[in-house]
């Protein structure tokens, strides 16, 4: 019986280093958060010109967020470097916005507190349960990363009208109510694979 002819995409894989598409994408997008850092926070927010330049830089981070996923996927780049890098830099960039508008009084902190703490609550729980499974990104998860961004966007946008404040508000609001419940979701679930199943 003859031998199955090499995969291409498994041979692609072990061809994978660290500088592939995918992981430069991930750099890329961490290099990017304490430029858009110091755009955002250039003359207390005020700048139109700069606060215009920082929401340019946003957009451009999470188009790479996009993008490299898509590169892993289907060109089948997944490293470990990639597994690690890519939520670091997904909240470093949204943990640097949040911060940044909180210091500047635009958002409360208290927003600011419940995400991050989420977020951080959610990787430890990952890393708790590691060797039993993986907790896969669920829809409402997903969902609740796409509100995030709109919501900072509407918040970083140099728009002084009273209405968009109003958009910012509840597009964000909507984003935290999907942020607690994602995450108590997250905290059930790693509690099922943690105590209903065995060691991998």
């Amino acid at each position: 019986m003859k031998p199955a002819p090499p995969d291409p995409l498994t041979q692609e894989a072990s061809k994978a280093g660290l500088w592939n598409m995918a992981n430069i994408l991930t750099m890329v997008r961490l290099l990017l958060v304490p430029v858009f850092g110091v755009l955002l926070a250039h003359d207390h927010g005020q700048s139109t010109a700069w606060r215009s330049a920082a929401c340019v830089v946003f957009v451009i981070a999470n188009i790479t967020d996009t993008l490299d996923g898509q590169v892993a996927r289907s060109r089948n780049l997944v490293t470990d470097f990639g597994k690690i890098a890519d939520p670091i830099a997904d909240k470093a960039l949204m943990g640097t916005a949040l911060v940044i508008l909180s210091a500047l009084g635009e958002l409360p902190w208290w927003v600011t507190i419940v995400i991050l703490v989420r977020e951080l609550g959610v990787t430890l729980l990952r890393f708790w349960v590691l060797k039993y499974g993986v907790i896969a990104a669920s829809q409402g998860g997903k969902l609740k990363t796409f509100l995030q961004g709109f919501a900072i966007l509407f918040y970083l946008l140099p728009i002084s009208a009273h209405w968009w404040h109003w958009v910012a508000v509840a597009t964000m609001a909507a984003a935290l109510v999907l942020t607690v419940a994602t995450g108590l979701d997250y905290v059930a679930r790693a509690l099922r694979l943690r105590w209903g199943g065995e060691k991998r």
